[in-house]
């Protein structure tokens, strides 16, 4: 047993999608989230800042005593993850990646559509693991110009916010995906707008999120890490941005 903090980091409120997940399934685990806002967005990033930010925000979860880390962006993991497990190897990192294989697995027309970022794109993983479908499944690839900074001002439900989303999404209906992967975790706080884009086509969205949790819940187990039955968690929220950035992050994750 061990009843101190998992943490979660992202380049800003996008990983707030996967704290939401851990919040309501890991109901006795204590919670810290960084949510750089300094340095919003990782996306179009040279790789060596993004390890530079990602190295800082861990350093600082390791000082609030985090026993696991989720690296809830798909940048980060992609750039950062194998220096992050080498200089902290005793603790647990867990990271994400565009949900590829199971949108590859199940599709029925044989297309998918994969929405992330450009650095995304270019992560050693991704390009495993769509090299390994490619030749089954047609594999349409867009970035989502402009997405990151639509989640980071709040502005989802707006029309300015719709037509962003159509114009990068419609194209990958109309060429036949019936599965739209979100691989950056900004991109589920725009699944209405998403869905309202391919209206008109059986498609569906996929994204890691569920995927993390059973993760984290298996490591917690098998390193003898969950916390106590009972125990009253504590959710914090910390940023390389100003306090007003900090209040809108818990806002956002209790929305």
């Amino acid at each position: 047993m061990n009843n101190g903090p998992i943490g979660i980091f992202d380049s800003g409120m996008g990983g707030l999608s996967v704290w939401r997940v851990l919040y309501r399934t890991l109901g006795d685990e204590s919670l810290v989230y960084l949510g750089d806002g300094k340095n919003c967005p990782y996306g179009d990033r040279a790789a060596e800042e993004v390890r530079r930010f990602s190295l800082d925000a861990v350093e600082r979860l390791v000082g609030c005593g985090c026993k696991l880390i989720v690296v809830a962006c798909n940048t980060a993991t992609a750039m950062a993850i194998k220096m992050l497990r080498s200089r902290y190897p005793q603790i647990p990192f867990v990271g994400l990646e565009p949900a590829v294989k199971p949108a590859a697995e199940s599709t029925r027309t044989g297309v998918i559509g994969v929405l992330a970022t450009s650095r995304s794109f270019d992560g050693e993983l991704y390009r495993a693991t769509s090299a390994r479908y490619a030749d089954r499944v047609k594999i349409l690839e867009a970035v989502g110009e402009g997405f990151v900074e639509i989640v980071e001002n709040s502005l989802e439900h707006t029309p300015e916010a719709k037509a962003a989303v159509r114009r990068v999404v419609r194209p990958m209906a109309e060429q036949g995906a019936d599965r739209i992967v979100l691989g950056c975790t900004h991109y589920p706080f725009l699944r209405d707008a998403i869905a309202e884009a391919v209206v008109g086509f059986d498609v569906e969205i996929v994204d890691s999120s569920e995927a993390i949790e059973r993760r984290v819940e298996h490591l917690l187990d098998e390193m003898g890490l969950r916390a106590e039955c009972g125990h009253r968690p504590q959710y914090d929220f910390l940023s390389f941005a100003d306090a007003g950035y900090v209040e809108r992050l818990r806002e956002k994750a209790f929305e």
